[in-house]
């Protein structure tokens, strides 16, 4: 025997993986798996094990074509190409089957019923303080004011003695404010925003032009009306040849924001350590308009007109205190509490309401913008 005949069979031994009949045995036993497949997991394992992969037997009998005698080797790779066609035919037109059966599972398990009833949570909506806020710095942003904020923690400097309160100013007593531990550090939590106004004027360059809203703290028991934190807004502008016409007109425009346009706003004398002369706002009542026609008001209690905020001229000696020359340079001020303003706006009878945190309160104002 030669080296030829020792490398190549003459033809496939009877009972080697390319016999007909060990061809015809694999074909059987990869169509039985493949009609056995469940699902498309099992199916893939029936590939890898009987189709495709390395160790499938037809597999191995294709890697077998070699050993086979030349004049032989076309009719045997015939028959190997028709058993691994027939497997693969086989195993598309399963893959079929499955992929159907599944889609149609998907179909009724994942189905949804679009006539029932949402069940999806409900969206939050912004606090009414937060919108009210932002309309309101929005207002002065149009008349080219800048934001300014300061911490809620502050120095009585900042707080009080920078804003011309004198020593004995029942403000500063401990029945008004929150003082912060250890006693005799001059620390405590803002009684109302104004020390930001200090801080800008001793942190930006003339003239000044700042909306300042944020959080504010008082000794106060809740009640309807009475909150130990509020919300406050104020704003403030220091600049060369500014008079009380400055203030009434910026004082109009904020009116129109805050209930709306063609009310008539007036200013009461009053008293504020901060400003000379001061004055408090009334803004026309939106709901009644002072006509006898439209009362009794719940809104103004028939009086015509609603309390805003206090306002004034900045008093010279808060300017020397935070360096500003009163010969050269004049302001104005004007401050109010959200909660108050918010209230009157949406007819709201508790201050409570604004901090318990239900979010039923919070949600027929989250539309607006």
């Amino acid at each position: 025997m030669t080296m030829t005949d020792t490398m190549t069979d003459p033809q496939p031994a009877a009972g080697g993986p390319l016999a007909p009949a060990a061809l015809d045995a694999a074909v059987a036993e990869a169509l039985a798996a493949l009609a056995a497949a469940a699902d498309l997991a099992d199916l893939a394992a029936v590939r890898t094990a009987q189709v495709d992969g390395r160790s499938a037997p037809l597999m191995l009998a294709r890697q077998k074509l070699g050993t086979v005698a030349p004049e032989n080797r076309a009719d045997t790779g015939k028959r190997v190409n028709e058993a691994l066609g027939a497997v693969r035919d086989a195993h598309t037109a399963r893959l079929a089957e499955l992929t159907a059966e599944r889609d149609a599972r998907v179909l009724v398990e994942e189905r949804v019923d679009v006539t029932m009833p949402a069940t999806r949570r409900r969206p939050g909506a912004r606090h009414p303080l937060a919108l009210l806020s932002d309309r309101l710095v929005d207002t002065f942003v149009a008349m080219g004011y800048e934001v300014a904020e300061g911490p809620e923690v502050e120095h009585d400097w900042f707080n009080f003695e920078a804003l011309n309160f004198e020593p004995d100013h029942p403000a500063r007593s401990e029945h008004d404010t929150l003082f912060v531990e250890p006693e005799g550090s001059g620390r405590l939590l803002r009684t109302h925003t104004s020390p930001v106004q200090i801080r800008a004027l001793l942190s930006r360059p003339l003239p000044v032009y700042v909306v300042a809203p944020g959080r504010t703290y008082r000794n106060d028991t809740v009640d309807a009306t009475h909150s130990p934190v509020f919300g406050q807004l104020e704003c403030l502008a220091v600049d060369e040849g500014i008079t009380m016409a400055d203030l009434r007109g910026t004082l109009d425009v904020f009116a129109a924001a805050l209930f709306g346009s063609g009310l008539n706003t007036r200013l009461r004398p009053h008293y504020f350590p901060f400003t000379e002369p001061s004055a408090e706002l009334d803004v026309q009542c939106f709901n009644c308009r002072g006509e006898a026609a439209h009362q009794p008001c719940r809104v103004c209690s028939d009086e015509g007109w609603i309390e805003a905020g206090g306002c004034g001229m900045v008093d010279p000696n808060v300017l020397r205190a935070a360096g500003v020359d009163p010969t050269r340079y004049s302001g104005f001020a004007f401050g109010m509490g959200l909660e108050r303003a918010a209230m009157m706006r949406h007819g709201v009878r508790e201050i409570r309401d604004f901090v318990e945190g239900d979010v039923r309160f919070s949600l027929p104002f989250g539309i607006e913008g």
